[in-house]
């Protein structure tokens, strides 16, 4: 199903109209009437605001299960042998932490060079 589609039948099937959205969310009614004819994308903060003001969890708008859907697990690459999931557990997290302190600290374009440069050495890796 469309997401806009999502969005009007969940909001129907919980008896609210397009005025109900409006008064709990602070978006105008116009603006819910185009997200549900499709007219505009919604940004996430706009789909957490419906989330809420509909109780219902984001993912349902993106997912057709009853349950929510299962987290994939971390690709082995950033995976350590001893179970410590890389970046997340341990000296890993230290070292994570200490690179976005440090990262937070430059500017934007020596960030965005540092991105390009690891891309280019994860593209000859896979070479």
């Amino acid at each position: 199903m469309i997401l806009s589609e999502r969005l009007r039948f969940i909001r129907e099937q919980k008896n609210l109209t397009q005025g109900d959205i409006e008064e709990r969310t602070g978006l105008k009614r116009s603006y819910v009437s185009r997200l549900e004819h499709g007219r505009t994308i919604p940004s996430l903060a706009t789909l957490e605001k419906f989330a809420q003001a509909l109780e219902v969890p984001l993912y349902h708008f993106f997912y057709d299960g009853k349950e929510p859907p299962k987290a994939a697990a971390l690709p082995q690459a950033v995976q350590a042998t001893d179970g410590d999931h890389w970046g997340l557990d341990g000296e890993s997290a230290r070292y994570v932490h200490r690179l976005g302190m440090l990262l937070g600290r430059i500017s934007e374009t020596d960030r965005k060079m540092l991105v390009h440069f690891a891309s280019q050495l994860i593209r000859r890796k896979k070479a």
